[in-house]
Formats: C-alpha cells, structure tokens, sequence
C-alpha cells in the first residue's frame, strides 16, 4: 500500500494567507525552520496507478500537479483517482471537489449525514450536478467493510468518531453518528493496515482494535494544547469545542499513542499555530523522543 501525502495542514493551510502567527510570520521571513503546507488530503494506492482520494481539500489542483499518478495519460482527459472518500463535511476537507468539476464523473463515497450536510447545508453537490455526474456512494457506519472498483485489493472500514460537524451544519452542537469518520484500510494482497483519522476529537473504546491491528496511525495532529487558539489570541474556543485532541495534556494524543508503541506514528492536519511546525522547537523534540513524526506535503508511506 503506497499512501501520498497531499496536503498535511489543518483549514486554511501554513502559512494561512490573513495569519501573522508566530509560525506564520517565520516561515514568511525564511526566520522559522518549517515547510510550508496545503491543506489537509491523501492518496491511496495498492498498485500505485490507482488511486482513492480521501477528501478533496481547496488545494487539490496544486496538490494533484504535484503528484504525476493523480494527473491525465490515460486519455485525452483522464485521472489516476478513481473515487474521493470523505471524512466528514468540514469546507476545508470538500471545497475542492468544486475544481474536480471537468471530469465526466465523480465517484464520491461519504456517509449519508456527510451527504445530507453537501445537498441541503452546504449544497456542493447539487452545484456539481451541472457540471457532471456525481455517483453518490454510501460509506457504511456499521463496521461493514466495502471495497471500492478500480481499487479492489484494498478493503475500508470506516469508524465513526466523536468530533464536530462543521459550524454551517444545523447539527454542529448535536453531533451524530457519521458526521466525522476515521478509515481502516487493509491491503488485501500484503495484510498491511493503515488507520487514518485527520479529525479525532477523543480515543473511544471501538477504535482501539483497528489501531492495535494497524502498521501506522496517521491520526489528528491540529493542535499541540487545549488551549493553543485562546493562548495565540487567534479563537476562542478550545481544541476539543473544535472536535480535535490535543497532543498534550491529560488523555492527550501523546499519552494515548503510547499504548501503540509497535506502530508507526504520524500527525497530519496540523493547524498553523501549533509549535511543531517548528523543526527546532522544544515541542518537536519531545515529539522525536516520542518516536512520533509529523507529515509534510510530499510524504509516502509505503506500507
């Protein structure tokens, strides 16, 4: 299983274009050792020709020229993606779908809260239709798996997961089952298995088989503290009113990956106020001395 990491930042990438962060500033400056970064999406592949997306960030033109698989060659029009998986409705994580309009058709797989939040909330699919055909697929939250056409030798289950639908949604303070979803992936031909959660607001019981079963975590990364927004004079609300874990703190995202000590341990969506973007941060040490590593556009996991 090969996976690309498209874009590795949280909503509104790094540097974010109105943000004079700390980080921000630096990496503007060349005074920050950072990479820059898009906004949140990978690439999954079992052969590497095909390949599912899962979400469809603001970013996804910049992020498919950059990666050759995902670009025409096939045909006069053509793509190496053969579906767009979504997580959850959030803008930052589908707004691109409105750049993939050209193509002849789109196979989108998402839950049916995801899909009832993109025809009546935020309507991105009823704007598509006029451009193409969308196939809407419904991603299971029973613990069945699926697989999904031109990417058979992976199979997908997805893990509903507590976090928050996106502020439009009438739902953003009664969040329900299949607003926001981690997926396992498993490679049918290798039996290697990747868990994939970019917006995992708490560890729940159910998830721990999928991740003691897995090669690699690629799981939440947005915010190093709970009150990392407040403190940086960026927001008022805390890292969990915003549906993510913090790295640090009780029950934090460090404390809990300790228990996966076997697996291979990579933040992403990784919001422009965090400290880890910092190469030479006291927080990115603690980070290596953890053996947890943080990914960067560009990134492959091969697996």
């Amino acid at each position: 299983m090969e996976i690309r990491i498209l874009g590795s930042a949280a909503g509104g990438g790094f540097p974010q274009w109105n943000c004079n962060c700390y980080n921000c500033a630096g990496l503007r400056q060349g005074t920050l050792q950072a990479r820059p970064r898009t906004q949140s999406s990978i690439a999954v592949s079992a052969d590497g020709l095909n390949w599912m997306l899962f979400n469809a960030s603001p970013d996804i033109r910049t992020q498919m020229l950059s990666f050759s698989a995902l670009g025409p060659g096939r045909a006069i029009r053509g793509t190496g993606m053969v579906a767009v998986l979504l997580m959850d409705s959030q803008m930052d994580h589908t707004a691109g779908l409105l750049t993939l309009r050209e193509g002849r058709s789109l196979e989108v797989y998402c839950t049916d809260r995801v899909h009832q939040d993109l025809t009546r909330h935020f309507p991105l699919f009823n704007l598509l239709s006029h451009y193409c055909d969308i196939n809407h697929h419904t991603i299971p939250i029973d613990g069945s798996s699926f697989t999904i056409p031109g990417a058979a030798d992976l199979r997908l289950t997805a893990l509903p997961l507590r976090s928050k639908a996106p502020p439009y949604s009438p739902h953003r303070y009664d969040s329900q089952l299949g607003d926001t979803i981690g997926m396992h992936i498993d490679d049918l031909r290798t039996g290697h298995k990747l868990f994939y959660a970019p917006g995992l607001g708490e560890f729940e019981a159910h998830l721990r088989p999928a991740m003691e079963g897995s090669d690699c975590l690629l799981v939440d990364g947005t915010f190093w503290r709970e009150d990392e927004m407040i403190r940086a004079g960026l927001g008022k609300k805390s890292a969990r009113e915003m549906g993510h874990l913090p790295q640090t703190g009780p029950g934090g995202m460090l404390e809990q990956l300790r228990a996966f000590p076997r697996q291979r341990r990579v933040l992403i969506h990784i919001n422009n106020s965090n400290p880890i973007l910092d190469e030479t941060s006291p927080e990115r040490a603690i980070l290596d001395a953890e053996g947890v590593e943080v990914a960067f556009d560009g990134m492959t996991l091969s697996l």
